[in-house]
């Protein structure tokens, strides 16, 4: 029973990041900035490790953190209108700074790497109610948001928007599982007819999300780590199982 309730935890934790993700990663692909969310992920754990540097606690490493990832928005906002033809790359080198960064800062921390691990795998296990609470409230604004008006964005909203959903998921699950979560199953639906991409895609995360999590507890392996194996396998089957390019586009 006690794994049980730190499983269904975990899971509410999964499916919070799941809600605004899985709209937000179809946005992704469209644009071709698949490697934005990994960018941005990595800025915002870059401002989680300079507000444990302060001795900040609470909602002040969730403003550390989400002013690194606005900040990230905004530079990325520029340089797609100063260098559109190479914005991908922009965005790996921006990602590749960012994750240097955070090792430099934490270099001369005995718990340096254990950080590092934390924020890149997460610790999806071990959340706990009151983490959920303001997750909770702004995946529902961004959830909101993105059903409301989600074409007069614009590029600036759009990473703006962006930023908020990752500062909060990359606390609650990690780099890894931010990046599956946005990508994999919007991935895997792309060939279905578009009424069917949405609740697909969001089911495929939660199935890959609950076996991964009751695998992890079974076999007491990491739960980030194996999240993101169940759910691209889940991933996988769901495309393996649908239409082919062209066949359920109507």
């Amino acid at each position: 029973m006690q794994d049980l309730g730190i499983i269904g935890w975990a899971l509410l934790a999964g499916l919070l990041v799941l809600c605004t993700h899985v709209p937000l990663g179809a946005q992704v692909l469209r644009r071709g900035i698949v490697f934005i969310d990994l960018a941005i992920a990595q800025i915002a754990a870059l401002g989680v490790i300079i507000a444990g540097l302060l001795d900040l606690q609470g909602y002040m490493v969730q403003a550390a953190a989400a002013s690194a990832a606005i900040g990230g928005a905004f530079l990325l906002t520029w340089t797609e209108k100063r260098w559109p033809d190479v914005q991908e790359a922009q965005i790996g080198v921006m990602f590749i700074l960012a994750a240097t960064a955070g090792l430099l800062l934490v270099s001369k921390n005995p718990h340096g790497g254990e950080h590092i691990q934390d924020l890149l795998a997460g610790q999806i296990l071990w959340v706990r109610p009151s983490q959920l609470i303001l997750p909770a409230i702004g995946s529902a604004i961004i959830v909101l948001l993105l059903k409301c008006w989600r074409e007069k964005l614009g590029t600036l909203g759009f990473y703006l928007l962006f930023a908020l959903a990752v500062t909060a998921s990359v606390q609650l699950v990690g780099v890894y599982l931010v990046f599956t979560s946005l990508i994999v199953p919007s991935l895997a639906v792309r060939h279905y007819r578009e009424g069917l991409r949405l609740p697909l895609a969001y089911l495929t995360g939660a199935l890959g999300y609950l076996l991964g999590l009751l695998l992890s507890v079974q076999f007491d392996l990491p739960s980030g780590a194996l999240v993101v194996w169940c759910l691209t396998v889940v991933a996988m089957l769901v495309y393996g199982l649908g239409p082919r390019k062209g066949e359920g586009a109507a």
